[in-house]
């Protein structure tokens, strides 16, 4: 049998796509991707596997494979495939809410977002891809496709503040958070986002090109250069590597803390976490400042950080603050009472409030958006834990 198995893997090309393993009835029980179909099947079957890939090549009888032209449409397809066909071993110890599903929502500016599974029923949705099983593919994904299409990810209340957001400012969000997007090009993004995940690409860039020629047509060259753009990066499209994810690779934990009060009054502090560039929501602690009084946030930081270290809790890479340089001191100086070295960040409004600016160094591995991410979750959790306070302050 590993004979037959071995004449259908000399046969496979050395292409991006997908492969399709099938026991001797002929069900599918395995579904993959590769940027080398040849060399990630041949994986599967040499002498040393272990625990899962032991279990698919003792049960393959036979190989399917569809080649893509690019390794995002692979990642696309595998989604695809893996949600009709439910292959057992790409769903086994799994279930559909532990998957990661890409949400088109259904907004008056929809976002472009990453949800579980087990949070889907809860957003008002336009359209839904996935499952995909590694995170850091489709994220890596959207990425590049953010670059052709830049997309909200801003809820209805951030829109209605009319402030810039830290993406607007490097080109990846339109501008739905100052109102410097058309609403219906927005949309015509948005479908061209959905068609691409369709595994449409072709079709987009045929209308893009029709498209380009109408705005050329009416002499607005601005915007047939900027169509133009778009379908150069799409005809020529970067792609993602796809390989399986080292076992030893570790995920980095980063802390964010913000701290929020009103002239010193009814101060709390928030800490929120991110592992591998994903929230840890259950993780997430709040804290009443007890020790400051008047308006001092470093030293309510100081507090904050001083009591969360008196805790056995899991010692994060890197701890992200709310602030400028006072802020990063008063968290260095908390850690050093405790004996602890940990990088820190601080992120800061920048001169004129137009641009923020990093504190310190971001250790290898962890991306500038992320901390922005990071930054704008403390806040908000800080925000809405002040305002509960301040009620009941006030009722009292």
């Amino acid at each position: 049998m590993e004979k037959e198995i071995q004449v259908q893997i000399n046969k496979l090309p050395e292409n991006p796509g997908i492969y399709i393993f099938k026991n001797k009835k002929g069900d599918i029980i395995y579904i993959g991707k590769a940027a080398n179909i040849k060399r990630r099947v041949k994986s599967y079957f040499l002498n040393n596997v272990k625990g899962k890939l032991l279990l698919i090549k003792k049960e393959t009888r036979e190989i399917e494979i569809e080649e893509t032209k690019t390794t995002i449409e692979a990642l696309i397809r595998e989604a695809e495939l893996i949600k009709r066909e439910r292959p057992k071993y790409n769903i086994k110890e799994k279930d559909d809410k532990s998957f990661l599903y890409l949400v088109i929502t259904d907004d008056f500016y929809p976002r472009v977002i990453l949800e579980r599974g087990r949070n889907l029923e809860k957003k008002k949705v336009r359209s839904i891809f996935g499952p995909f099983v590694f995170s850091s593919e489709i994220r890596s994904a959207l990425q590049i496709i953010r670059k052709i299409f830049p997309f909200s990810t801003h809820t209805k209340k951030e829109i209605e503040r009319k402030k810039p957001c830290f993406f607007n400012q490097i080109n990846l969000c339109p501008g739905t958070c100052a109102g410097k997007i058309d609403r219906r090009r927005y949309l015509k993004d948005i479908k061209n986002i959905e068609m691409f995940f369709q595994g449409k690409k072709r079709e987009v860039i045929k209308n893009l090109e029709k498209e380009m020629k109408k705005e050329s047509d009416k002499t607005n060259y601005e915007r047939a250069g900027e169509l133009k753009r778009k379908i150069g990066l799409l005809n020529h499209i970067q792609d993602i590597i796809i390989a399986k994810k080292p076992p030893e690779q570790k995920k980095l934990r980063v802390e964010g803390y913000d701290v929020s009060n009103i002239s010193g009054k009814d101060a709390v502090g928030s800490m929120v976490v991110m592992t591998g560039g994903e929230m840890q929501k259950e993780e997430y602690r709040l804290f009443k400042i007890k020790t400051v009084l008047g308006p001092d946030d470093a030293a309510m930081i100081r507090e904050v950080i001083r009591r969360r270290f008196k805790n056995n809790w899991q010692i994060p890479d890197l701890i992200l603050v709310d602030g400028g340089k006072g802020q990063v001191s008063a968290v260095k100086d908390s850690l050093n009472e405790h004996g602890i070295s940990i990088p820190v960040v601080g992120i800061a409004k920048g001169k004129k409030r137009r641009k923020k600016e990093f504190i310190g160094k971001i250790p290898f591995g962890i991306r500038e958006e992320n901390l922005v991410r990071l930054q704008e979750e403390a806040h908000r959790f800080a925000i809405n834990y002040h305002k509960k306070v301040r009620g009941k302050n006030f009722i009292k």
